[in-house]
């Protein structure tokens, strides 16, 4: 599949104000100035990011009404139940908060409750509501979900049950009567920062009860490594806040993790210091698996877990469940390809839905992820699930899938999600008719240009400016994730040195010239291109890492696409 590569552009004033600062590469100055830093102050805050620079709790709308109210249960010896969802932020979300009122003996029973993906689906159930009445508790925490949850909480506050409701999706028309509602994206909240993820508005609350308390400011920092975690599983901007507690949690990762994690840690056989993308395909996948395949309570009992012994057997579980989630995804990945094969119609298609009653329904999101790697195009992937059809969908950019569903709303018996991620159920009769009706509806609306992937480049380099120094300032852009993505390089007309491999049957290992500098390349799924290698100079894209191999370092090249060194072949820069 061609790629796109679409040279990003920045602010020239930004970018000659930052090329004074001392000692500071040029590349690197384009790329801040890209992300908005335009001085020596942003430059030094974003390169040295602070705990003391995160923003008062209390500015969020609710706050003062959330804490008053848990203290009061404090005072009063009620029973207050912690509800979470059962991904990774929501069961995050849960054991922070459950550990924090356990250790404070806030109430006189606390409790969890995570709903089964299965029976109950995403968020507040009323299986959950009739658990907390029958339990008696009056107070129900609830992180990562409850905003969309209108009529469920309704019916808890006719049982006198109060809910305080932390979430960070996006709300709609009518927000729930809870007693106090935590969510920077709500109309007239005036907290600065609105891309927590659950687990991060959870902590929000967390430290601000711990400044009730008279806790030290920094007891909410032991926190840290799953708040990072979830915030790295969830997608969410890796800006502002989300930002500085990912740098720290990392740090809290690598030198003094919680039980859990070096549970995890040890199941999986890793040993090396972990790096942002280890916490989203190392832990949190082991962590979701819980709940695609089994319970996601577990996970609240690792965390919770003091035991070195029973956490490292709970771990292996988490380990057990995620070989199992691996083998179901990977069996209807080919059996979902295989579908699109021997279909003409859908091979050549704007869109791809493809329904099979018997697939798991905790991995058809990620069916629908590996079907866009493959064809790139807007995704649904559905199987049946409780004698109806249930659907989990992934877009591109260009078009927006709640917007999409919202055109198929009659075919649908309910459906929620955001532009890129989305589910859905339907009945049997209808697959068809919403097959066709999402094919259309994403013909007219994903403009021709944007059915191919897009790289976007954040600098041009010469080989010879890629040195040690150069990394090292590269390395302290992390931690990389939305809006500020790893940097992606160009280099043009460099030439093949030696021959090139292929590895594993699609990966590409060669090595590359220019400017008189080698440097060793890897092009993940990239067998396809060997034959450009071999017809002279080529233009290449490709981010910088650091190998390691028998106690020596050296920088390497991970080749994200090559293009035939001609000016027609080089794609549309802007």
């Amino acid at each position: 599949m061609e790629k796109r590569w679409t040279l990003v552009d920045a602010p020239m004033p930004a970018i000659k104000e930052l090329e004074q600062i001392k000692g500071m590469q040029p590349a690197i100055a384009r790329i801040l100035a890209q992300r908005g830093i335009s001085n020596y102050a942003d430059a030094s805050a974003f390169f040295n990011p602070d705990l003391d620079g995160l923003h008062d709790p209390f500015l969020m709308k609710d706050m003062r009404a959330a804490t008053q109210r848990i203290l009061d249960a404090r005072k009063k010896g009620e029973r207050i139940l912690v509800y979470g969802d059962y991904d990774v932020d929501g069961t995050t979300s849960v054991a922070c908060m459950y550990s924090f009122l356990l250790a404070q003996q806030i109430g006189s029973t606390v409790d969890f409750y995570v709903p089964n993906r299965h029976k109950e689906g995403y968020g507040i159930s009323n299986a959950g509501i009739e658990f907390a009445r029958e339990n008696q508790y009056s107070l129900v925490i609830a992180l990562d979900c409850g905003i969309k949850s209108v009529d469920l909480i309704r019916k808890a506050s006719s049982h006198g049950i109060d809910f305080i409701v932390c979430d960070h999706h996006l709300p709609g028309q009518e927000l729930p009567p809870a007693l106090a509602i935590l969510n920077p994206k709500q109309a007239q909240c005036p907290y600065p920062f609105k891309e927590l993820c659950g687990c991060g508005v959870g902590f929000k609350l967390i430290s601000a009860l711990a400044a009730e308390l008279g806790l030290d400011k920094s007891y909410p920092y032991q926190y840290l490594d799953l708040v990072a975690t979830a915030i790295a599983a969830d997608i969410v901007p890796m800006t502002g806040e989300n930002r500085v507690m990912v740098f720290h949690g990392l740090a809290k990762v690598n030198q003094k993790p919680s039980l859990g994690i070096r549970a995890i840690l040890e199941a999986s056989g890793f040993q090396k210091k972990l790096t942002i993308q280890d916490l989203v395909f190392l832990i949190a996948p082991r962590i979701n698996a819980a709940g695609r395949m089994d319970d996601a309570r577990k996970v609240i009992r690792l965390f919770m877990e003091t035991d070195e012994k029973e956490a490292l057997k709970i771990a292996r579980d988490l380990q057990l469940d995620n070989t199992d989630r691996k083998k179901a995804d990977s069996e209807a990945t080919e059996q979902a390809l295989s579908m699109i094969r021997a279909d003409q119609a859908m091979l050549q298609g704007n869109a791809t839905v493809v329904y099979h009653p018997q697939w798991h329904k905790g991995v058809i999101g990620i069916v629908a992820s590996r079907l866009i790697e493959q064809f790139y195009r807007p995704t649904i992937v559905l199987t049946n699930s409780g004698g109806v059809v249930s659907g989990s969908a992934r877009s591109i950019p260009g078009f927006n899938l709640h917007d999409g569903l919202d055109a198929c709303a009659d075919l649908l018996l309910g459906y929620g999600g955001h532009y890129f991620a989305a589910g859905m159920t339907l009945e049997a009769s209808q697959v068809k008719a919403f097959r066709d009706r999402f094919e259309r509806i994403v013909r007219e609306r994903l403009p021709e240009d944007m059915m191919f992937p897009e790289i976007l480049v954040h600098a041009e380099l010469d080989f010879s400016g890629i040195t040690e120094k150069f990394f090292r300032q590269l390395k302290r852009l992390e931690p990389f994730g939305p809006e500020n993505p790893e940097p992606v390089f160009l280099t043009r007309g460099a030439t093949m040195v030696g021959k090139s491999r292929i590895a594993k049957e699609k990966h590409l290992q060669f090595s590359m010239s220019r400017d008189g500098k080698i440097f060793k390349c890897f092009g993940f799924n990239l067998a396809q291109k060997q034959s450009l290698l071999d017809g002279g100079p080529v233009h290449m894209v490709y981010t910088i890492d650091e190998n390691e191999w028998n106690g020596s370092r050296s920088l390497q090249l991970k080749v994200l696409d090559l293009k035939a060194a001609d000016a027609t072949a080089i794609g549309p820069f802007r």
